[in-house]
C-alpha cells in the first residue's frame, strides 16, 4: 500500500513504536491481511530506487 493522498497529523505527533508495537500492531495483521488501524506507516518499493 502506497499513500497517494497526503497524511495529515497533528503538530507535534511523533511516531517511536516499539518492537513490541510493531509486531502486534502492524506486521501480524499485514500478514494476516487484515486492516490496519491508520496509515502511517508507508509501504516503499526499495528495488525502485538506486542504492
Amino acid at each position: 500500500m502506497v499513500l497517494n493522498r497526503p497524511l495529515v497529523l497533528p503538530p507535534g505527533f511523533h511516531f517511536h513504536p516499539t518492537d513490541e508495537e510493531l509486531v502486534v500492531h502492524y506486521l501480524m495483521k499485514k500478514v494476516a491481511a487484515a486492516p490496519l488501524p491508520v496509515d502511517i506507516i508507508a509501504e516503499v518499493d526499495l528495488y525502485k530506487f538506486n542504492p
